[in-house]
């Protein structure tokens, strides 16, 4: 899967000139536009990497900053980018968690080289399969859903990464059995796998019993849908 990149701009040009060369260079890209719009876009798209202008409107890209650090830790990278081209206020920037700075007017090219650069520096621990607003972090052993962790047994998880790693695919019941069973296909019963799936819908779903995620397909078996 492509990495994701959330481009938090409020200018438009800047925005489409940044995203222009992203998708040039293969990236997935989401936009915000104000502070506590990229709050709501983290949650559901966890990029791998952030593009931060700092002067953004409702709520700053340093108090936006802040906020992320405290929820992620490592698992997204920063690079701030600001008309403040002092030194006081790269150190600033740096010392509240951002991974690089650079200063505006910018050369798109170097932006890139600078992208680059950071997710070779980070990106072992941006290893986690998103899909609206549900993540699973393989490298960690977590599922979240938006900003609340969601705690599913070892068979749950695996089920689960399957899924998202194959959406809007259907698989049968004995092709789930077969790649959370592989060396015990002939004892485990079709039901097994109606059991992780109930598990499931009951930690992801809003509505279990009408869930929108994990669907079953008549006849067929059952796929995990998904909007993105």
């Amino acid at each position: 899967m492509k990495q994701t990149i959330m481009i938090v701009e409020d200018d438009t040009m800047i925005r489409q000139l940044i995203r222009m060369y992203l998708e040039k260079h293969d990236y997935d890209v989401v936009e915000a536009t104000d502070g506590e719009e990229a709050q709501h876009k983290f949650l559901t798209y966890r990029p791998c990497l952030i593009i931060l202008d700092l002067m953004l409107p409702k709520l700053s890209g340093e108090d936006f900053l802040t906020w992320l650090r405290e929820k992620e830790e490592q698992t997204v990278s920063v690079i701030m980018l600001s008309a403040k081209a002092s030194t006081t206020d790269k150190i600033s920037g740096l010392r509240l968690g951002a991974d690089d700075y650079i200063t505006k007017p910018f050369d798109p090219n170097e932006l890139i080289a600078h992208v680059e650069a950071v997710l070779r520096r980070t990106g072992q621990f941006c290893q986690k399969v998103v899909l609206d607003g549900l993540c699973i972090m393989p490298r960690k052993g977590e599922v979240l859903l938006y900003d609340q962790v969601v705690n599913v047994t070892k068979h749950e998880f695996q089920l689960l990464y399957y899924f998202m790693q194959n959406p809007n695919i259907v698989f049968s019941r004995e092709q789930l059995i077969s790649q959370l069973y592989p060396n015990e296909e002939q004892t485990v019963m079709d039901r097994t796998i109606d059991a992780h799936i109930k598990k499931l819908r009951e930690k992801i779903e809003t509505s279990p019993a009408q869930p929108k995620r994990i669907q079953t397909v008549r006849g067929m078996g059952y796929k995990f849908v998904t909007n993105t």
